[in-house]
C-alpha cells in the first residue's frame, strides 16, 4: 500500500466516524448518477421516468460553475412529460444538516479525452460538492492545487459535462498541512503568474491558531453540519463577477459573533479585523444573515464619507446585485428606513445623513418644524421601539460624537457593532467627553462595550494575507529644516531617484502624503519643474506621471462638505485663501486632462476623484494591458486615499507629514496588499524621522503580547538579506560543483537527468527571490550595491535567468503532460515565472532596443548583440516569442539604420514567412490543403483574440472544413497547438490582427 493510499484510507475511516456513509460501489459516472437519482427522488418525493431523468440531468449539468452553484442553493422548476411543473431542490436547502452525506473514492470519469481519477469526493444528497486531493509529504500542497486546476482545463474532464459541475470546494493535504479553496470558472493556477489568483486558506481556531493536520481539519471542518453551513452560509456568490468566494475562518467567526450577540440580545460589540482583511465581505455576510432574521426591523451599514458610501454600496452590490440602493439624500434615507419592502431591510448610508435625520436640532429638522412640516425626526418615530442593527464600517471619530449619541437616544433597542482595523485605545484616543469638571478620552470599548473577535495585522502578516513593511528613514545631506523649501526639494529629488527601485521599475505605483494643501500644491510645482529640467538635460529620461488630489473649498457644496467630514486637514486648509486653492486645483485637473485625455472640471470634483482612484487600481503590470501613459506613478495627497482605499498595484508610500498611531497604520497599510512575489513588501520612505512613532504604533496594534513586533511587521534589514543572498549564491556554486561543473550559465545545459535540473530550478529560484527583494530596497549604501553586484554580475545573472527559463519551460512541459513516468522531483516542482518577468522588458521596449542596435555604429553601441539577446532571454515576459525575436535579431546588420516601424514590419514579415513554412509542413503531413488549414486557424485565432475564448475550450467542439475531421485528432492537435499559441501570443503582444 502506498503512503497516499494509507492517508486516503485513514481519511475515509475518520469520515465514517463522523457518520458519513462510505460508498465503495460508486466509482464511475453511471453509478454516481444512479445514486444522485435515488437521492433526488426521495428528497422531492417523486418518481421520474428515464427520459425525465435524462432531461433533468441535461438541464442541471452546466459547464458554468456559477450557474450550477445557483441551482444547488435554490428551488428550481422542471417540466415533466405530462406538462406539469415539478418544483424541486437538489439538496435540503432549509436544513443542510438533514441531507445524506456520503464519501466516495477513486472516482473515474471516463470520457474520450480524459481518464482522470479523483482521490476522495464528498457527496451531499448525491451531489459531489467537495473534492479532496491527497499527497505525500514530499509533494507540496501547491503542486496538488495545480494538479486540480490542470484536471479542470483538460477537455472532457467531467467538471463541465457531469455532476462534477456542482463541485464547491477543493481541499488539498499532505497530511500535515491542509488547504481549501473555492471552485470557479476559468480557474488558473497562478500563484506565481501575474497575480495570486487562487485565494487559498488554512483553517484556524477562533484565536487564529492554525488547524493544519488533516485529522484535526476533518473533525473541525468536515463534520456534516459544519460543511453544510460552510456551503450554504459562508460562501458568497459574486453576481457581478460570476464567481464564488469562500470566507476565511476569521471572517466566519466575526459573523457568528455578531449573529449570536443579536440572537442573545447581548448589547453592542466591535470586530477588530486589520486593514486589508476583507471587512466589507464580512459585514456584507453579517447583514445578509440579519436580513433573514424576522426579529430585526432594519440593518443599517454606516460609513463615514460619501466616497466610502459609494465604495461600500458598489462592493455590496458586487456580492449580490441590487442588494442596496443609493441614498441620494437624507429624504431618500428616511423613506427607505420607513419602507416595509424586503429590499430596503439592509441600507448603506453615511453617518452624516443619519445624523441629519436623528438630530432634533439639525438645520433641516429645525427648518421643517418652522414650516409646520413633519420633521425627519418625527417621521422616524414608528421605528423608535423596533430592533434596529447598526454596523459601523470604521470606528472613527464621527462615531464618537453627537451623531452616535443621537442614534443611541433615538433607538433604545438598537444594537451597535463596529468594524475597525485600528481600534481607539487610551494611548491613541483624541475624542474627549466632559462630565462635570472631569474630562476623559473615549475608546472603542467605551462606545461598543466589548470586543467580539480580533484578527490583527500580526495575524494577517503571519498568514501572508498582507505584506510586511520595509521602512527607509531618509536623511538628507547636511542640516535641513523639515517643511522648508530645501527640504521639499530634497524630498522630490529623492522620490525621482528612488522611485524606479522602490516600485520595481514602475511595476507598481505610489502615494506621496503631504502635511497640507499648500504643501501638496508646492510639491506638484516642484516635480513639474524638476522633470522639465531633467527631460532637457537627458533625452533618455522617462518622466514620472505625477498627479495630485485634494478636496476643493466646499462653498456650500453638500457633496464636498460630506467628503471633508473625515478630512480634517483639508477642511481646515480650505478656510484660508480658498481661491488660491481653487486656482491651483483647477490647473492640476487641467494638466491631468491633458496627460490622460480626460475632461474633468473642479465643479464635478467627485468624477475626477473617482477617476484618480480607478487609474491607480487599474495600474496593471504590462504596458500592453494598460499602457504606461495611462498610469499614475506618484499621487500627491493630503488626507485622501490614506484610509479606506485599496489597490494591490500600490506598493510605496512617501511620507512627508506627521503620522501617529491609527493614522500611521492606516496610511502604511495602503501599501501592503498581496499580489505575488514581485511585490515582497510594502515600501515606506519616511522623510520626517518618525521611527519612534512607528515603534509605538506597532506595539499598540500588535493585538497580542508580542515581545518584538518589529520582527513580525518589518522585513529584514539590508545586511541580513545580503547575507542570505550571498548564501543562496554560494549554494548555487556548491550545487554546480557537486555535479562536476563550473558555476556558469553555459554549464547548466550539461546537467544530467531531471533530478539535477529540478535541483537547479529550486536553487536558482531562491537566488532570484532574494535579488528581487534587494532590488526594491531604497536604503542600500553604495558599497552594499557593489557587493551584491560582485556576488553575481548583471550579465551572469541575466544568463542564469535565461537558462532557468529554458530549463523550467522544458520541465513544466513534462509536468503538464502528466502520466505515471514523471520523476517525483519534476512532479513536485513549483515554477515561479513571475520572478523572472519584467515591468520594463515588453514588446515595445525590445523593438526600440533593436532599432537602436541597427542605428548605432559598432564603436558607439550602448548594447551589443550578445547583451541585447541576453537581456531578452532573461525575462519571462516574451518567453513564447523569445526564440523568434532572437532569430530575427541575428538576421540584422549593425548600422542599417532601421526605424522602429521598419523593425515591427520586418519582424512580422519574418514570423509570417516562418509560420507559412510550418503550416505547409503540417498540412502535408496530415494530407490537408494549406488553404483549409489557414481558414481554420483564422477562425480559432479570431475567437481567441476578439472573443476572449481559450484554446482548450475551442478545440473539442470545432470541426475542420475537410473530410469532417475534428481537431481532437491527437496527432494534428499536437502539431497545431504550439503554433496556435505562438501566433496568438505574438499577435496580442504586437497589437496586430489575427492570422489572415
Amino acid at each position: 500500500m502506498t503512503k497516499e493510499q494509507q492517508i486516503e484510507n485513514e481519511l475515509i475511516s475518520r469520515l465514517s466516524d463522523l457518520k458519513y456513509t462510505y460508498r465503495p460501489d460508486i466509482r464511475d459516472k453511471n453509478t454516481l448518477e444512479q445514486n444522485f437519482r435515488e437521492k433526488f427522488e426521495k428528497l422531492n418525493r417523486v418518481n421520474l421516468t428515464d427520459s425525465e431523468f435524462k432531461k433533468l440531468r441535461e438541464e442541471i449539468v452546466n459547464p458554468d460553475v456559477f450557474k450550477a452553484s445557483n441551482y444547488l442553493r435554490n428551488t428550481n422548476t422542471f417540466s415533466r412529460e405530462d406538462g406539469t411543473p415539478l418544483h424541486y431542490t437538489l439538496v435540503n436547502i432549509k436544513d443542510w444538516c438533514k441531507n445524506d452525506f456520503e464519501v466516495i473514492n477513486q472516482l473515474r470519469i471516463n470520457t474520450d479525452n480524459s481518464n482522470h481519477r479523483y482521490d476522495v469526493i464528498l457527496l451531499i444528497n448525491g451531489v459531489p460538492v467537495v473534492q479532496i486531493e491527497l499527497k505525500t509529504l514530499q509533494i507540496s500542497p501547491n503542486r496538488a492545487m495545480q494538479q486540480i486546476v490542470e484536471y479542470k482545463t483538460d477537455p472532457g474532464n467531467g467538471y463541465t459535462n457531469s455532476l462534477m459541475c456542482f463541485m464547491q470546494l477543493f481541499i488539498v493535504s499532505n497530511k500535515t498541512r491542509t488547504f481549501y479553496f473555492a471552485n470557479n470558472n476559468n480557474q488558473h493556477f497562478a500563484f506565481n503568474a501575474d497575480e495570486q489568483f487562487l485565494p487559498v486558506y488554512e483553517l484556524a481556531s477562533e484565536d487564529n491558531k492554525k488547524i493544519s493536520h488533516l485529522d484535526d481539519f476533518t473533525d473541525k471542518f468536515l463534520s456534516k453540519c459544519t460543511l453544510g453551513q460552510m456551503i450554504s452560509r459562508y460562501m458568497v456568490l459574486v453576481a457581478s463577477e460570476q464567481k464564488m468566494l469562500v470566507m476565511r475562518p476569521y471572517q466566519i467567526y466575526a459573523v457568528k459573533a455578531i449573529v449570536d450577540c443579536i440572537d442573545q440580545n447581548r448589547g453592542n460589540g466591535y470586530i477588530w479585523h486589520t486593514t486589508g482583511s476583507g471587512k466589507t465581505l464580512t459585514s456584507f455576510k453579517a447583514s445578509t444573515l440579519l436580513k433573514e432574521n424576522p426579529n430585526i426591523e432594519k440593518c443599517l451599514f454606516v460609513v463615514d464619507r460619501k466616497d466610502l458610501d459609494r465604495q461600500t454600496r458598489e462592493e455590496f452590490n458586487k456580492f449580490q446585485e441590487g442588494s442596496v440602493e443609493e441614498n441620494t439624500n437624507t429624504e431618500t434615507l428616511v423613506r427607505r428606513m420607513l419602507s416595509t419592502d424586503y429590499a430596503d431591510k439592509v441600507i448603506v448610508t453615511t453617518i452624516q445623513k443619519l445624523g441629519l435625520a436623528l438630530n432634533q436640532n439639525s438645520k433641516r429638522n429645525v427648518k421643517q418644524r418652522e414650516d409646520n412640516k413633519e420633521t425627519y425626526y418625527d417621521r422616524l418615530a414608528p421605528l423608535r421601539d423596533k430592533r434596529v442593527v447598526f454596523i459601523f464600517d470604521e470606528c472613527h471619530r464621527s462615531q464618537f460624537g453627537d451623531n452616535h449619541d443621537a442614534i443611541k437616544e433615538f433607538f433604545p433597542k438598537a444594537q451597535l457593532f463596529g468594524f475597525t482595523g485600528t481600534p481607539i485605545f487610551e494611548d491613541n484616543a483624541t475624542y474627549k467627553t466632559i462630565e462635570g469638571n472631569e474630562a476623559s478620552y473615549k475608546t472603542t470599548t467605551d462606545v461598543f462595550q466589548q470586543e467580539l473577535h480580533s484578527y490583527t495585522i500580526t495575524h494577517a502578516i503571519e498568514d501572508k494575507n498582507v505584506l510586511r513593511f520595509h521602512i527607509d528613514y531618509f536623511k538628507p545631506d547636511g542640516v535641513v529644516n523639515i517643511g522648508s523649501d530645501i527640504h521639499k526639494l530634497a524630498v522630490a529629488n529623492a522620490v525621482i531617484n528612488k522611485h524606479d527601485k522602490a516600485t520595481n521599475d514602475r511595476r507598481f505605483n505610489s502615494i506621496l502624503a503631504t502635511a497640507s494643501i499648500n504643501d501638496a500644491i508646492q510639491y506638484y510645482t516642484i516635480f513639474k519643474e524638476l522633470q522639465a529640467q531633467l527631460i532637457t538635460e537627458n533625452e533618455d529620461y522617462k518622466p514620472l506621471n505625477i498627479a495630485c488630489v485634494f478636496s476643493p473649498p466646499a462653498e456650500g457644496n453638500k457633496d464636498i462638505k460630506q467628503l471633508q467630514e473625515d478630512l480634517e486637514q483639508e477642511k481646515k486648509d480650505n478656510e484660508v485663501e480658498p481661491n488660491k486653492k481653487k486656482e491651483a486645483l483647477t490647473e492640476i485637473i487641467s494638466d491631468y486632462n491633458q496627460q490622460y485625455g480626460t475632461n474633468h472640471t473642479i465643479t464635478e470634483f467627485d468624477l475626477y476623484y473617482q477617476d484618480v482612484q480607478q487609474r491607480i487600481k487599474d495600474q496593471k503590470y504590462s504596458n500592453k494591458d494598460y499602457p504606461h501613459q495611462n498610469k499614475i506613478d506618484v499621487m500627491i495627497v493630503v488626507d485622501m486615499l490614506l484610509t479606506g482605499f485599496d489597490s494591490k498595484y500600490l506598493n510605496t508610500l512617501y511620507v512627508d507629514k506627521n503620522l501617529k498611531y491609527h493614522g500611521l497604520i492606516q496610511a502604511f497599510s495602503r501599501t501592503n496588499r498581496v499580489i505575488n512575489d514581485t511585490k515582497p513588501y510594502g515600501n515606506i520612505l519616511d522623510f520626517r524621522h518618525q521611527e519612534e512613532s512607528v515603534d509605538k504604533a506597532m506595539v499598540l496594534f500588535s493585538g497580542e503580547k508580542v515581545d518584538n513586533p518589529k520582527e513580525i511587521w518589518l522585513v529584514d534589514a539590508a545586511p541580513k538579506v545580503i547575507e542570505k543572498y550571498e548564501k543562496a549564491v554560494q549554494n548555487l556554486n556548491e550545487f554546480m560543483q557537486s555535479k562536476g561543473l563550473d558555476c556558469t550559465p553555459s554549464e547548466v545545459s550539461n546537467l544530467r537527468g531531471d533530478e539535477a535540473r529540478a535541483e537547479f530550478i529550486n536553487t536558482f529560484k531562491e537566488v532570484q527571490r532574494l535579488k528581487t527583494q534587494l532590488d526594491q530596497y531604497t536604503d542600500l549604501e553604495e558599497q552594499q550595491t557593489e557587493a551584491i553586484e560582485a556576488l553575481l554580475p548583471i550579465d551572469d545573472l541575466r544568463s542564469f535567468k535565461s537558462v532557468y527559463l529554458d530549463t523550467a519551460k522544458r520541465l513544466k512541459s513534462q509536468q503538464d503532460k502528466g502520466g505515471d513516468n514523471i520523476p517525483p522531483e519534476v512532479e513536485q516542482l513549483d515554477f515561479e515565472f513571475v520572478l523572472f518577468s519584467s515591468a520594463v522588458i515588453d514588446y515595445d521596449y525590445i523593438i526600440g532596443l533593436i532599432a537602436k542596435y541597427t542605428q548605432d555604429k559598432p564603436s558607439k553601441q550602448k548594447m551589443t548583440r550578445h547583451q541585447l539577446i541576453n537581456l531578452l532571454s532573461s525575462s519571462a515576459n516574451l518567453i513564447e516569442e523569445r526564440d523568434d525575436i532572437i532569430e530575427y535579431i541575428n538576421t540584422l546588420e549593425v548600422g542599417n539604420g532601421l526605424t522602429e516601424k521598419d523593425i515591427r514590419q520586418g519582424y512580422q514579415k519574418f514570423k509570417d514567412e516562418k509560420a507559412e513554412k510550418e503550416l505547409r509542413t503540417i498540412a502535408e503531413k496530415h494530407g490537408i490543403t494549406t488553404d483549409s488549414l489557414k481558414a481554420f486557424i483564422a477562425e480559432i485565432m479570431n475567437r481567441m483574440l476578439f472573443d476572449g475564448e481559450k484554446l482548450t475550450d475551442l478545440l473539442a467542439p470545432l470541426e475542420l472544413g475537410w473530410k469532417e475531421r475534428r481537431i481532437k485528432e491527437l496527432a494534428l492537435m499536437e502539431d497545431l497547438v504550439p503554433l496556435l499559441n505562438k501566433l496568438a501570443q505574438g499577435r496580442e503582444i504586437a497589437g496586430l490582427n489575427a492570422y489572415e
